[in-house]
């Protein structure tokens, strides 16, 4: 029998966050968070929803790799003609959610996005792995195309073409670097009642801490 949607719940139980023990510092925070959702074999545990806004107001959300925390500001990398790309062209402003299954947390993190020089995008385009290379190279990232087989054909057509060759980054693609105004982190708790520890940013360079309601 098929559960029902509306059933299917579980009780958060593994931890607990207080004002006492978090970091003053949310950038130091994160990297605590993010380095135990690698030791504990998080699936993908660098993997950030990422939100854009359109001209129109409409939010549209997908799936990248947090590539970099460098200057206090997270990095990752796409084609900058896909729809992320156009958006974040037209309006800077972002969000970035982490998900962490397994230790029953999340970050969310709000900020403005600007692309990242090319000397930073060169040296990540030239640390990734070769079919990626070529991936990056040839795909209208976001654009209809009108089978598999068109990019299929598109890669081996670019393998071929630059066969012995160096592959350079093409002028499209690149980073973004995101500058937060605004972190939340949470943990889950029994009976629904959550810890949530906002950070915004104070004109001393510090960041204010408050909890927020479950």
């Amino acid at each position: 029998m098929k559960a029902r949607i509306s059933e299917i719940r579980k009780e958060y139980t593994k931890g607990k966050l207080t004002q006492c023990v978090i970091n003053d510092n949310p950038f130091k925070q994160f990297e605590e968070w993010l380095n135990e959702a690698i030791n504990s074999r998080e699936d993908e545990p660098t993997a950030m929803i990422v939100a854009t806004v359109s001209a129109e107001g409409h939010p549209s959300t997908r799936t990248v790799l947090l590539k970099g925390l460098e200057d206090d500001r997270f990095i990752f990398f796409t084609n900058y003609e896909s729809r992320k790309g156009r958006q974040l062209a037209g309006n800077p402003y972002i969000s970035l959610s982490f998900v962490w299954h397994k230790l029953e947390r999340q970050i969310h993190i709000e900020g403005k996005a600007e692309k990242c020089s090319d000397t930073v995008s060169d040296t990540y385009f030239a640390s990734r792995p070769y079919k990626s290379k070529i991936g990056a190279r040839i795909s209208p990232q976001s654009r209809v195309i009108n089978s598999r087989m068109e990019i299929m054909r598109a890669f081996v057509k670019e393998v071929f073409k630059l066969a012995g060759h160096e592959i350079k980054r093409p002028d499209n693609w690149g980073g973004f670097a995101v500058t937060p105004t605004r972190f939340e982190f949470w943990q889950g708790r029994e009976n629904r009642l959550h810890d949530r520890i906002l950070y915004t940013p104070q004109e001393n360079g510090n960041w204010k801490q408050e909890r927020l309601a479950p």
